[in-house]
């Protein structure tokens, strides 16, 4: 059984899944396809992603377009500050972001559905994230990079100097990211 918690960010779901924990370990469903469809949730992916990164690495903020994706993301091996970017251009909350703790305690999953850039640091010394795709396989040539710290979206990095790749520094501003 999970627990689903609405975010600010219309369709961005925090799930909190029933763990099962003693003094030997724990267990838990980290995906049911028909608790996750019950939830209004998606059940088809195309691709599991796993990406390892240490403390102070800070990735993204990432999307594709015209291939959308959407991404379930949680963490098995450390602990990374999660964020999601509302980039929809109708949107009420255009440029707003919400981010959140995801880490091998809290077992916390993050729903990112299509329309939302994404990105994460690790607060750790070392993070396995892990992504459920579903959409549209990566498609290198669709891939754009918003400034993880553009002013315009603000986000709030508990992080006071990031490592970032080449990539990721030279993101766009928001103020560029248009939708033909």
């Amino acid at each position: 059984m999970i627990e689903l918690i609405d975010t600010p960010l219309d369709g961005v779901k925090l799930i909190k899944p029933r763990v099962f924990g003693d003094d030997r370990g724990f267990f838990f469903e980290s995906f049911n396809s028909r608790e996750y469809a019950e939830a209004g949730l998606p059940t088809a992916f195309l691709q599991d992603n796993h990406s390892r990164s240490t403390r102070g690495v800070l990735r993204g903020l990432h999307f594709q377009y015209p291939s959308w994706q959407g991404k379930l993301v949680r963490t098995v091996t450390g602990e990374v500050f999660d964020v999601a970017v509302d980039i929809r251009p109708d949107s009420p909350t255009r440029g707003e972001w919400y981010g959140t703790i995801l880490s091998v305690k809290n077992h916390h999953q993050l729903w990112i559905p299509p329309g939302f850039a994404h990105g994460f640091c690790v607060l750790s010394d070392e993070a396995d994230f892990l992504y459920k795709v579903s959409g549209h396989y990566y498609t290198p040539a669709d891939e754009i990079c918003i400034r993880w710290d553009d002013p315009d979206i603000g986000v709030q990095w508990p992080l006071e100097a990031p490592l970032v790749s080449e990539k990721d520094g030279e993101g766009i501003a928001f103020g560029e990211v248009h939708f033909s």
